[in-house]
C-alpha cells in the first residue's frame, strides 16, 4: 500500500477488502457444508440419488441471466446512460425475483416425489438440500436489497463523475452469488 495513497483511495480498498472477506467467509460456509454433505452421504439413511425438478434448472439460467443484466447496468452507467442503466438494474431484479420463485417450486417438486425437508417422514439429505438452497435464499435477499439499493442511489444521481464503486461492490457481490448458485446446482445434480 502507498502511504502518499489519498483517504478516498485508501477508504475505497478498504471496502473492497471487507467484502472479499465476507465473500471468502461465505464460501467457507458452503464449503464446509458441502463437505458435511458428502461425509453424510456415507450414512445407511442416505437417499443416494434425488432428481432435481426442472424448476431449478430454469432458476440457474434465470440467475445467470440477472449476472449479464447487472453488468450491462454497469456499462450503461460507464457510458452516462442512466435511463438504459436503471432499465436494466429493474430487469435484474425481476430476473431475481423470479428466480426465487422457482427455487419454491423446485421444493414443491422435492416434495411432490415425496420427499420432506422436516418432520417424521423427512431424511437427512432432504434436510441438508432444504438448508444448502434456503442459505444461499437468505443471501440472495441481501442481495435483492442491494440491487434495490443500488437502483435508487442511480436514481438519485449518486454515481457521478466516476464515482462507481459502491455499484461495483454490488455487482461483484451479485456475480459471487450467482457463482455460489451454480456451484450449489452442480454438487447437489452430480454429486448425489
Amino acid at each position: 500500500m502507498n502511504t502518499n495513497d489519498s483517504i478516498s483511495t485508501k477508504t475505497n480498498r478498504a471496502k473492497k477488502m471487507m467484502l472479499w472477506f465476507g465473500m471468502i467467509s461465505m464460501s467457507m460456509t458452503f464449503a464446509g457444508l458441502t463437505s458435511a454433505y458428502v461425509v453424510s452421504s456415507s450414512r445407511a439413511d442416505w437417499i443416494q440419488q434425488i432428481e432435481l425438478p426442472f424448476a431449478f434448472t430454469l432458476s440457474t439460467l434465470l440467475i445467470v441471466m440477472s449476472s449479464a443484466t447487472f453488468y450491462g447496468a454497469l456499462k450503461m452507467l460507464k457510458a452516462d446512460r442512466i435511463k438504459e442503466t436503471q432499465g436494466l438494474l429493474l430487469i435484474t431484479l425481476g430476473l431475481a425475483l423470479t428466480f426465487v420463485y422457482f427455487q419454491f417450486q423446485g421444493f414443491k417438486g422435492i416434495i411432490d416425489q415425496g420427499y420432506y425437508f422436516t418432520g417424521p417422514e423427512s431424511s437427512i439429505t432432504t434436510s441438508y438440500l432444504y438448508v444448502l438452497v434456503l442459505l444461499h435464499l437468505a443471501h440472495l435477499i441481501a442481495g435483492i436489497v442491494i440491487v434495490l439499493m443500488v437502483f435508487f442511489k442511480t436514481w438519485k444521481g449518486a454515481y457521478v463523475e466516476g464515482n462507481t464503486l459502491g455499484f461495483e461492490l454490488a455487482l461483484t457481490f451479485w456475480h459471487f452469488l450467482d457463482i455460489l448458485w451454480v456451484y450449489l446446482f452442480l454438487f447437489v445434480s452430480f454429486y448425489g
